[in-house]
């Protein structure tokens, strides 16, 4: 038997390439994520807060319902301190936060939740619901818990020091007081 060897062009190769690298792990994670978040932006606008933007999420996934440092937060969101802190005077300008001086030293600085906040943080778990139920109705309850699962056993499994430890553990998460959710947006 004669072996044929298929030789591809320059363009086939690089059609090859080009569609390896956009159609991946990470694109795939990148594209739900933003499907997700978009649904929760255009809930959170409808219920009377179009001045939250994708980009606070970075604090309030991170803040919880308790009060919190500011180097925390930069920690937990991996970003600047700087950065963190412009978006914190932002949001404090807006009502949703106040920072108060930690009783433990008198340096730092305090993050919470205001009541504009809090209710913000009511709401937005009711969207997230909302948009987990609809995911669950377009693609299948099951196949969607099961996807939230391996996703948290991965993390679990990556130890990301950033985060904390009952992040990924989804007893955590389960029959917890919405009052006292550690994340939020």
């Amino acid at each position: 038997m004669e072996v044929v060897r298929v030789t591809k062009t320059a363009a086939e190769s690089n059609q090859a390439i080009a569609c390896r690298l956009s159609n991946n792990l990470s694109r795939l994670l990148r594209e739900f994520s933003r499907d997700f978040e978009r649904r929760i932006w255009q809930g959170l606008e409808q219920r009377g807060y179009p001045d939250i933007r994708p980009s606070h999420s970075a604090v309030f996934a991170n803040l919880g319902m308790g009060a919190v440092r500011v180097t925390e937060l930069a920690e937990r969101a991996q970003v600047t301190q700087q950065a963190m802190g412009k978006m914190l005077k932002e949001l404090e300008r807006m009502g949703y936060v106040a920072r108060d001086i930690d009783s433990g030293d008198k340096r730092a600085k305090e993050i919470r939740l205001t009541q504009r906040g809090v209710a913000l943080a009511m709401d937005t778990l009711e969207v997230v619901d909302q948009v987990r139920s609809y995911y669950g109705h377009k693609i299948g309850s099951q196949l969607l818990d099961e996807l939230e699962a391996n996703l948290r056993q991965a993390v679990r499994q990556l130890q990301l020091d950033y985060l904390p430890e009952s992040w990924a553990d989804s007893a955590t998460l389960e029959g917890r007081d919405v009052a006292t959710s550690a994340a939020v947006v």
